[in-house]
């Protein structure tokens, strides 16, 4: 099913049932759910839109809960009515904005270290791993939150836009370490 066919109201929902001991397994179902962006509509009730983008997600939550002998039931739902659909369309995506705005802080923040290090001109190659690393993790969330956010939450375009000046601040800074490393001594005469 394409996001278009979801925005007409299909949903999967996903109703879980764990024992209460041990915890780690509802931390666990939790914690698969949460990552695929599932939203909570109670106790043990997930939604999402019935695209393939969340299959694995669910099915991988479906076998945590039975693994912990717990019980899953995922079913195909739709609204009542277009308002029932357009109502669930906007906590999807009003989740979807709430994860980019996180993502948008965190490009800050990257961008903060960044400015940091050359103020205090720390170019080491260490240093340069680390942000890469770092501009890597950056890249993987954006991708999977592109990926989840198959209504088009309004801040995806400008989370595109800060991911492009991050890596653009990042090749600015590698740049500077290699110049560091590869100045010589007499250049600093």
């Amino acid at each position: 099913m394409s996001p278009k066919q979801a925005a007409t109201g299909q949903w999967l929902v996903l109703v879980v049932k764990l024992p209460a001991e041990p915890s780690r397994h509802r931390v666990g179902v939790w914690r698969e759910l949460r990552r695929i962006g599932a939203l909570s509509l109670g106790q043990g009730v997930w939604a999402v839109p019935d695209v393939p983008v969340f299959a694995g997600g669910v099915g991988r939550a479906i076998a945590l809960t039975k693994q912990a002998g717990g019980q899953a039931v995922a079913l195909t739902a739709s609204g009542r009515g277009p308002e029932d659909a357009a109502s669930f369309q906007a906590m999807f995506t009003a989740a979807r904005s709430a994860d980019w705005a996180e993502f948008l802080a965190d490009c800050g923040k990257f961008e903060a270290e960044l400015a940091k290090e050359i103020r205090i001109a720390k170019f080491t190659l260490a240093e340069l791993e680390e942000e890469e690393q770092s501009l890597e993790r950056l890249r993987r969330w954006h991708r999977d939150l592109t990926a989840r956010d198959v209504f088009g939450a309004p801040e995806a375009a400008e989370a595109g836009e800060r991911l492009k000046k991050c890596t653009a601040a990042c090749e600015d800074y590698a740049e500077r370490v290699f110049a560091a490393l590869h100045r010589t001594p007499e250049a600093d005469r």
